[in-house]
């Protein structure tokens, strides 16, 4: 019973949900693009030619939001799921901390990559302190990943979320490059604890 009120108290939300009805009209997959929007519009992370890596990409948003700003340049979305098609985009399902994952990545490239972006969150528990660990060992694997990959001006974006592992992953980022900064989008969710991490310029 208890579920069923949860889901309904769910689709209710979506229902009255601003960003969810927009995506529609707008043709995103998910409410989320708009939080990607935000982030681009603040920083200034996207423009023509530059190559984006998108980790965790399912439904798949934030790679179409890069498709269009993006012009003639290179995205690679990858996810554990199979996701629908979009058009100018590599598709690569796996686990991004997976080495043959990465050495898939890494082939695609034929030079560093200007963008690191990821919006990936475990599958919830319910138990939020659990999800935020694991959601932050995520994002410092994204993070110590893009190292490796990225170009000397490039940008890290990532979701996090306030808990334990924050100022873990604020230290790594600061540790890594030379910028830092943490930003909540308008379009995130009150009631949500998420932020997201934008570091630039690598050490």
């Amino acid at each position: 019973m208890k579920k069923n009120k949860i889901s309904k108290n769910w689709v209710n939300k979506q229902r009255r949900d601003t960003y969810v009805r927009q995506s529609k009209v707008d043709g995103y997959r998910a409410r989320s693009a708009y939080k990607l929007i935000e982030i681009d519009k603040k920083f200034k992370i996207f423009r023509g030619g530059i190559s984006v890596i998108d980790i965790g990409a399912a439904p798949g948003s934030w790679s179409q939001y890069a498709c269009k700003v993006v012009k003639s340049g290179k995205i690679i979305s990858i996810d554990l799921k199979e996701m629908e098609d979009i058009k100018n985009t590599i598709q690569i399902k796996g686990d991004f901390t997976q080495k043959d994952i990465q050495n898939q990545i890494k082939s695609h490239l034929n030079k560093k990559s200007d963008v690191v972006m990821s919006d990936m969150a475990v599958n919830t528990t319910g138990i939020k302190n659990i999800d935020s660990i694991q959601t932050g060992e995520l994002c410092k694997e994204a993070m110590i990943f893009s190292k490796y990959i990225i170009s000397e001006k490039g940008f890290f974006i990532s979701k996090i979320f306030m808990g334990s592992t924050f100022n873990e992953i604020v230290a790594l980022g600061k540790k890594i490059f030379k910028e830092v900064k943490v930003f909540k989008p308008k379009s995130s969710r009150k009631d949500s604890k998420e932020s997201f991490i934008i570091c630039r310029n690598i050490r």
